[in-house]
C-alpha cells in the first residue's frame, strides 16, 4: 500500500514540512558529492551505529565514542540512494503537511525531532552489536504516521496497490492503513529478532516500530496545543449566539401606536 493523497485541508503552508523535505534533500546532494571514502567517513562519523554505545572495547578500538550521541538525530537526515530518499519525502509530505496544520508548526517540529531521536534509540536498543551504520528519515516519519492516524483516525486515504503490474487505487480510512503498516513492520522486526538481526544490515523494522509508538505516545502533548495561526486561519469552533431578529426588522420606519 502506497499513499497518494489524503482528505485534510489545512489552513497554512507547512512551511516546518517543506523545510524538512529540503533539508534532507540538501544533505543527500552533500553525500552525493562526495568520493566513495569520503561518502563512508561520513556515514561512520554521522549516522548511527549501535555498537559504539554497548561496547566499549569495540568503540575504543574503532575511535567512535560512545559518548557522542550526534548520530541519534543526524543520521535521520540521511539517505542511501534516491528511491530511499523520494519515498521517505513522498511520505513526510503526505502525512506531515496536515499533522503541521493541526498541531502548527514550531510543535510540529518538536514532535519530528522527538520522533526521530526515539526511533534511533529504540532501533540502537534491539540491534546493540550491529555495526552497521544505519541510516534515513523513516523512524521520524513512522511517528508522525503514529500522530497523524491518532489525530485524523478517519481522514481518507487513497492508496495505491500493485497487482503485478495493474496500478488499483483504494480509499481507506488514516487509521486502518496506519494498523495494516504498523502490524507488517512488528512482524518484521520480530523476525530479524529471530535471524541475525544484531549484525545484519537491511531495513531498520524496529526504528519503524519505536519511532511509530513515539508518535502515537507524543501526540497528546502537541495536538490541543493552542496555535494562533491554526486557530485564526479556521472558523470557531463554537459560534456566538446569533441575536434573533425582531418582527419589526428591515422596516424603514419605527412603528406607531397602530403597528
Amino acid at each position: 500500500m502506497f499513499p497518494i493523497k489524503d482528505s485534510i485541508r489545512i489552513p497554512f503552508a507547512p512551511v516546518v514540512t517543506y523545510a524538512l523535505i529540503l533539508v534532507n534533500a540538501l544533505v543527500f546532494f552533500y553525500q552525493s558529492s562526495l568520493s566513495q571514502s569520503e561518502a563512508h567517513a561520513f556515514a561512520i562519523d554521522y549516522a548511527l551505529i549501535p555498537r559504539r554505545y554497548f561496547d566499549p572495547v569495540w568503540a575504543a578500538y574503532t575511535g567512535l565514542p560512545g559518548t557522542d550521541y550526534l548520530p541519534f538525530i543526524s543520521g535521520t537526515f540521511m539517505h542511501g540512494g534516491w528511491w530511499h530518499l523520494i519515498l521517505n519525502m513522498w511520505m513526510l509530505f503526505i502525512f506531515g503537511a496536515s499533522l503541521e496544520g493541526r498541531v502548527g508548526r514550531w510543535q510540529f517540529l518538536c514532535f519530528y525531532l522527538l520522533c526521530g531521536v526515539s526511533a534511533s534509540y529504540v532501533h540502537a536498543w534491539f540491534n546493540q552489536l550491529s555495526d552497521v551504520p544505519t541510516l534515513g528519515a523513516s523512524g521520524a516519519i513512522a511517528g508522525v504516521l503514529g500522530g497523524y492516524a491518532t489525530t485524523f483516525p478517519r481522514a481518507r486515504l487513497t492508496i495505491l496497490i500493485l497487482i503485478v503490474v495493474i496500478p488499483l487505487f483504494f480509499r481507506v480510512p488514516a487509521l486502518f492503513f496506519a494498523l495494516v503498516w504498523f502490524g507488517f513492520q512488528f512482524a518484521q522486526g520480530f523476525i530479524d529478532l529471530s535471524g541475525d538481526a544484531n549484525t545484519g544490515g537491511g531495513i531498520a523494522w524496529w526504528a519503524h516500530i519505536g519511532g511509530f509508538a513515539a508518535g502515537v505516545a507524543l501526540i497528546p502533548l502537541w495536538r490541543f496545543a493552542p496555535d494562533r495561526t491554526y486557530d485564526e486561519a479556521q472558523p470557531p469552533r463554537f459560534l456566538p449566539p446569533v441575536a434573533t431578529a425582531s418582527p419589526d426588522a428591515g422596516r424603514p420606519w419605527k412603528p406607531g401606536p397602530w403597528g
